[in-house]
């Protein structure tokens, strides 16, 4: 079965740190190119980073300023998001995503208090 599964969220406040992780099954984890995406009530979908296969970061949204580090391990099939200074505005609804495959996961939201 092909499924995404994100964890690793939760309520923080602004300056605090959390990690995200995507577990991956069901398809060839290493060789897909892998996105982070976060959606805030009433907005847009924004994409947070993309990551090829061989794990370079291609891409952060320019809101991320250096705070986030986006990795991935191919042997366990994860892909990570390291939040660091977190602030209020980070609070969204974050879900990894894979757009070759047109598949994506349920998300873990992440609240960060002012």
């Amino acid at each position: 079965q092909v499924q995404l599964v994100e964890s690793g969220g939760g309520m923080v406040q602004a300056g605090g740190s959390l990690r995200l992780s995507c577990a991956a099954t069901g398809f060839a984890f290493s060789s897909a190119p892998m996105s982070w995406v976060r959606q805030a009530p009433g907005k847009r979908p924004e994409w947070v980073a993309r990551i090829n296969p061989g794990g370079a970061v291609t891409f952060y949204g320019d809101f991320v300023e250096g705070r986030f580090t986006a990795s991935r391990d191919n042997a366990k099939n994860i892909m990570y998001l390291q939040m660091d200074s977190l602030k209020p505005e980070d609070t969204a609804l974050y879900y990894c995503s894979s757009e070759a495959l047109g598949i994506s996961g349920q998300g873990t939201q992440v609240t960060v208090s002012s």
